[in-house]
């Protein structure tokens, strides 16, 4: 199996700490916060990891090279100045994930949720981890059903992990989904993955678990800061 990782944001609610760095890159507990990621990833069996990039993505390559001290292949898809969003940034990088299921996790946080409960294959076109809202998303995004069914609308939603398993065939028909949103016209295409995902459930074709560990978006100096403190250092 092959893995993403998103990492082409331009980190801009994290000034001044990414002018010079990537938000992916920014140290936490002793090591970058997309290093977690290659580990678990490493540790599952993933061997080959494609990391999407913009913003000083030049420092992707020099900070962790071509992933060797992890037992991984890395590959970079650079997208150019402007990132092409989740949908337009995965669609982006298929030729270098192939054809078979792959696991897409966002740089930009960090969990303790164990990746082996992820499904090799997922039962429909994706599997998403999901936890309890945060304060910064109390309305949540999308509802998990007692039988695993993730839908766009439910009683009660809680808040997608930034990690999934997804089938190529996802992103088949994406134009049909987005219409002519901003960005669908641009070569290449800049797209949200969310409508995407919002279709396929629909179709009933979206699993999920709930993750009841600790997690992390790393959306401000504040909460990094915070992370940096509650993990043990080396």
């Amino acid at each position: 199996m092959h893995a993403l990782i998103f990492a082409a944001g331009l980190g801009e609610r994290m000034r001044p700490l990414t002018d010079h760095t990537p938000k992916p890159l920014l140290p936490v507990g002793g090591k970058p916060l997309i290093v977690w990621h290659l580990e678990k990833l490493a540790a599952l069996g993933v061997r080959k990891v494609v990391i999407n990039s913009s913003w000083l993505a030049g420092e992707f390559p020099r900070a962790l090279g071509e992933g060797s001290r992890w037992g991984l292949t890395l590959a970079y898809s650079y997208e150019g100045p402007t990132p092409l969003e989740t949908g337009g940034g995965m669609l982006h990088a298929l030729e270098l994930l192939g054809t078979d299921a792959f696991i897409a996790v966002n740089g930009d946080i960090w969990t303790d949720f164990d990746f082996t409960q992820l499904p090799a294959q997922p039962a429909g076109d994706a599997h998403l981890v999901m936890v309890d809202n945060p304060e910064h998303n109390l309305e949540g995004d999308f509802h998990l059903d007692p039988k695993g069914g993730v839908h766009s609308q439910g009683a009660s939603k809680l808040t997608f992990a930034g990690i999934g398993v997804y089938r190529p065939g996802l992103l088949e028909g994406w134009r049909d989904c987005i219409g002519n949103a901003a960005g669908a016209d641009a070569s290449p295409p800049r797209f949200k993955l969310a409508p995407l995902l919002r279709a396929a459930m629909d179709r009933n074709q979206v699993s999920g678990v709930h993750h009841h560990g600790r997690w992390t978006d790393v959306g401000t100096p504040a909460r990094l800061a915070e992370l940096d403190q509650q993990l043990p250092q080396p």
